[in-house]
């Protein structure tokens, strides 16, 4: 078995998907908690201490994108790189404050190669630079003199 790559949270509420992540992911070395939607998720994030989560957008409770919104406002679970597996996502076009899309069905060695380099890179590195100029690029204004 691989040594460790680091942990992932994945909340899902099929358990297919949470069974084909969580071999796939196991399989490259990392720990792997499954939870069933994103009430669990923010209830287990304190307890595993992920290095990244991985989100399904349509859960019951709680939502992945209302799990993202209380993820990004907990001083202690910001930096946390997010993942969302979904099928009612674009990859190009993840929502603010998601640091990846994969779009189901995927193929798994894509996703685990996103949640390899995230955990690698964690959130405050050049990816999260890159989503912010991407979400929001900064434009220079008109450019008048006056006399």
């Amino acid at each position: 078995m691989p040594a460790a790559s680091g942990r992932v949270l994945v909340a899902d509420d099929s358990q297919v998907i949470q069974q084909l992540i969580r071999v796939n992911l196991e399989l490259d070395g990392f720990e792997v908690m499954t939870v069933s939607d994103g009430a669990e998720c923010l209830e287990a994030v304190a307890r595993f201490l992920p290095d990244v989560i991985t989100l399904d957008l349509d859960m019951p409770r709680l939502d992945g994108l209302g799990a993202v919104g209380r993820l990004r406002a907990d001083p202690h679970t910001r930096h946390i790189p997010l993942v969302l597996v979904s099928a009612s996502v674009v990859p190009r076009h993840a929502p603010v404050g998601v640091d990846a899309a994969v779009a189901k069905p995927f193929v798994p060695a894509e996703l685990v190669s996103v949640v390899r380099r995230l955990a690698a890179e964690g959130r405050g590195g050049p990816r999260a630079v890159q989503l912010a100029k991407r979400v929001a690029p900064c434009r220079p204004g008109p450019r008048t003199l006056t006399p």
